[in-house]
């Protein structure tokens, strides 16, 4: 005998939340090359987000807009708001990050995403990381007495986030343009080695690092670091990628 709720129509065939979180195991991408915030706390934030979209009917392009309403809001706060009340920049950043996961594993779990998702996607990904350090550019003028050479910190950021952003881009595009058809590439698993070590280069730690804007010394401090260890990781990364680019090129024109 069924029970009072499966029997009302409006409840009749809706996903139930629990399930859905166990099948999205199978909607999930590689953790190769993943930092460990991002592969162990958001994508799992991530996963529950989605699973609780896809029990209320939400599309992945509706998750995608309110990730960009809560990264914007956090954005907005760095730029607007001073002292400690501007920490709230921080899970506002981080609620943001968790539901940019969540639209792509709910678009895999419903069958896979469009290209109109996935251009949505990237748009808003590629705002949020360049206003994110003019906002903190303007922040550190507006609302310290620090000397202005530090405003050259945001100023190399803007450049290295954009950078590894485009790069990152670039390469999957032509490393799936040059598989051979019907290949697949395999799941793999983050190293956690490997993952610990790049979480200086995680977003999700920068995120955490806006609950500093009270102090602004010591934010600054922990910025600067981020700042430089992305610049290291970038200049290292670019040679690495550009040897595997020619190693995607028939020999012959290399040559």
């Amino acid at each position: 005998m069924s029970g009072p709720d499966t029997d009302r129509p409006e409840t009749r065939g809706r996903p139930r939340y629990r399930e859905t979180v166990s099948r999205m195991g199978g909607a999930q991408k590689s953790s190769k090359g993943g930092a460990a915030y991002s592969v162990y706390v958001n994508r799992r934030l991530g996963r529950w987000a989605a699973a609780a979209a896809f029990t209320a009917g939400l599309t992945p392009n509706a998750v995608t807009g309110i990730s960009a309403v809560f990264s914007f809001a956090g954005i907005a706060v760095i730029a607007l708001v001073s002292g400690w009340a501007a920490a709230v920049a921080a899970p506002l950043l981080a609620i943001g990050y968790f539901l940019d996961s969540a639209d792509g594993q709910l678009a895999r779990l419903r069958g896979g995403g469009s290209p109109a998702g996935e251009w949505l996607d990237h748009m808003v990904d590629s705002v949020k990381i360049t206003t994110l350090p003019l906002a903190v550019l303007i922040h550190l003028y507006r609302f310290t007495d620090l000397d202005t050479g530090w405003l050259l910190v945001p100023m190399g950021y803007l450049v290295v986030a954009v950078a590894l952003f485009f790069a990152q881009l670039l390469n999957e595009q032509l490393r799936r343009n040059s598989q051979l058809p019907g290949t697949v590439a395999p799941i793999e698993r983050a190293s956690p080695v490997s993952a610990f070590l790049k979480l200086p280069h995680d977003y999700g730690l920068l995120c955490w690092v806006f609950v500093l804007l009270g102090a602004p010394r010591v934010f600054l401090a922990a910025y600067g670091f981020l700042f430089a260890f992305n610049a290291g990781y970038l200049a290292l990364a670019l040679i690495k990628w550009y040897r595997e680019m020619r190693a995607l090129t028939p020999r012959e024109k290399t040559t």
